[in-house]
């Protein structure tokens, strides 16, 4: 993955909504689409955290009941396929689920996925955690479940990755609440999320990354956002 020689916009969590909105109204980029490019990146960066020796390596995958929630569903599917032994965590019943996340949830009981409801106990020992529980739609410091999650995973010694941004992280001022994920490194989607480029988010975000979910530059254009041709060589980037 090489590190960009050019400057790379943020943007607000607000700014990302309207992204989102106009990828799935405007351009009929549907959700599920961007889901599975962000769960493909994501398994991918997994992969290479674990140097491509997935068979027999065990991986706690938690995942809310929202899109993040759905990303982390397609990562697990890749990784199982690739030979790595994958545990979903839920923060909801698999009944609660609803729309594009619970067709990918089908999806892994079809195939067998080990599936942990919530308030079950998590497994004692993991190679690597991904964090797919709370996005960047965040509303105060995360509660339930997600909060149990959030701790167990912290007092882990298995690295954490987060997908778009740490669980627990407000992705607009960087705001870190109690709790929150403190990755050894994120992927964030389309563009950075500003939040995560403050200093103070550092000892959360970890090393930052980023991936193509297939944003038409027009979208930006219109935005008022000049973005450069950030994925021409590759589907992941790395951003200092």
């Amino acid at each position: 993955m090489t590190l960009p020689s050019f400057p790379i916009p943020a943007l607000t969590a607000d700014q990302m909504v309207e992204v989102d909105r106009a990828m799935i109204e405007d351009y009929h980029i549907e959700l599920i689409q961007m889901m599975e490019n962000a769960g493909r990146s994501f398994a991918e960066l997994a992969r290479r955290h674990l140097r491509g020796a997935l068979s027999g390596s065990s991986v706690v995958i938690l995942c809310g009941s929202g899109n993040n929630g759905g990303g982390g569903m397609t990562a697990a599917r890749r990784l199982h396929n690739w030979g790595a032994n994958i545990t979903v965590a839920l923060t909801k019943s698999k009944e609660d689920l609803r729309g594009i996340p619970a067709l990918q949830l089908d999806i892994l009981k079809r195939m067998k996925i080990p599936i942990i409801e919530p308030n079950s106990p998590l497994p004692l020992t993991c190679d690597l955690i991904l964090d797919a529980i709370i996005g960047y739609s965040l509303s105060g410091p995360p509660s339930g479940v997600a909060k149990d999650f959030i701790h167990w995973a912290n007092m882990q010694n298995a690295p954490i990755l987060a997908l778009d941004t740490p669980s627990g992280l407000d992705v607009t001022n960087g705001m870190a609440h109690e709790p929150t994920i403190r990755a050894a490194a994120t992927l964030t989607l389309a563009l950075p999320k500003q939040g995560l480029l403050l200093p103070a988010a550092k000892e959360f975000v970890g090393d930052l990354y980023l991936a193509d979910i297939s944003v038409p530059p027009e979208i930006y254009t219109l935005m008022g956002i000049p973005v450069p041709k950030l994925f021409e060589r590759e589907d992941i980037i790395r951003i200092t």
